[in-house]
């Protein structure tokens, strides 16, 4: 859990007296996330997530919560920051912007069930057409840029065996990237951080049912196939060995081409798209490991298990990766 900015009872009220939930009853740190802080905010109206943004500035921020304002709009089930009495989405505490969203139903789910992983695969594919007329764009802050600048800080940490794979495979994405079929692919803004804890799932008994989805904090205008590697990296693989799982993996796949059909073009680049999506998290937590911020509670994610993702992306044969 990282909580990197605390709030005092007069802080909380003051916030409070900007929106119209109610008064605070309780307030207590969510044990998840490394990036920001988050609260489950009680009050005498409802119950809420408060968010404090450590990276992010108020200037970064409009993309974020427009995108989710947007979405919610939809009437998709997602994390969307409540309007202020003055209209804005944005607020301040303790010298940090702050939003404020519904608390969804809900829990983590560990490993959820196949019918699970076929609702998120509908819900990425609802959330891609919905943002056909989204009108932001924004970098992904944790794509190439990011790749090539945590290289040389990188280099004096991991055996040189691993800093060749390192360079090897950004080098092979960039080139990917250059390339017409890869600008071909349908892209926009995408949530590109769909991890099992930043969804949340609804349990009776042995059924699972997808609740909806939170922390759109990474999120970028990037190829929808790229969204969709991300969170199949993650939903669907055995968490020892990173395999995936054949059963949920199909399901997260036929759920997502229900709604949105994956296309002869999306198979072509799909082992590679599923390699720049295991990069990305390679990269991001060894730079988190090696370089931690200070925090009240935080521990680096291991960076061990996207690097045994990124070998079984980079040397699996293509017919055995899953695919509808």
């Amino acid at each position: 859990m990282a909580v990197f900015t605390e709030v005092s009872n007069t802080q909380l009220d003051e916030l409070l007296s900007h929106y119209d939930i109610g008064q605070a009853r309780s307030l207590k740190g969510i044990a998840s996330g490394i990036e920001n802080s988050n609260f489950y905010l009680d009050t005498d109206k409802g119950k809420y997530v408060l968010t404090i943004f450590e990276r992010l500035n108020k200037d970064q921020l409009p993309y974020y919560l427009e995108l989710t304002s947007h979405l919610g709009k939809k009437c998709l089930a997602v994390s969307y920051p409540i309007p202020r009495k003055d209209g804005g989405l944005l607020s301040e505490i303790n010298g940090k912007p702050c939003s404020i969203a519904p608390c969804l139903s809900g829990t983590y789910v560990e490993k959820p069930s196949a019918k699970a992983c076929r609702e998120m695969g509908e819900m990425l594919a609802k959330m891609h057409n919905a943002v056909e007329d989204f009108p932001l764009s924004q970098e992904n802050t944790k794509g190439s840029a990011f790749w090539l600048s945590s290289m040389p800080l990188l280099k004096p940490y991991i055996p040189d065996r691993l800093y060749q794979m390192l360079e090897e495979e950004v080098t092979r994405q960039l080139e990917l990237q250059k390339s017409p079929e890869y600008q071909a692919l349908p892209a926009g803004a995408v949530h590109a951080d769909l991890f099992r804890n930043n969804a949340l799932i609804n349990k009776n008994g042995d059924d699972e049912s997808l609740a909806g989805v939170i922390d759109f904090y990474f999120a970028c205008n990037a190829p929808f196939l790229y969204d969709l590697a991300v969170t199949l990296n993650d939903w669907t693989i055995d968490l020892e060995t990173g395999e995936f799982e054949p059963e949920r993996a199909q399901a997260m796949l036929e759920g997502y081409n229900s709604v949105r059909p994956l296309t002869e073009e999306d198979h072509k680049l799909w082992q590679d798209i599923l390699s720049a999506a295991a990069l990305r998290f390679w990269v991001s937590r060894l730079y988190d490991y090696y370089m931690p911020r200070p925090a009240s509670l935080l521990t680096p994610h291991d960076p061990a298990h996207f690097e045994r993702i990124l070998k079984l992306r980079r040397e699996s044969a293509p017919e055995d990766l899953p695919w509808i």
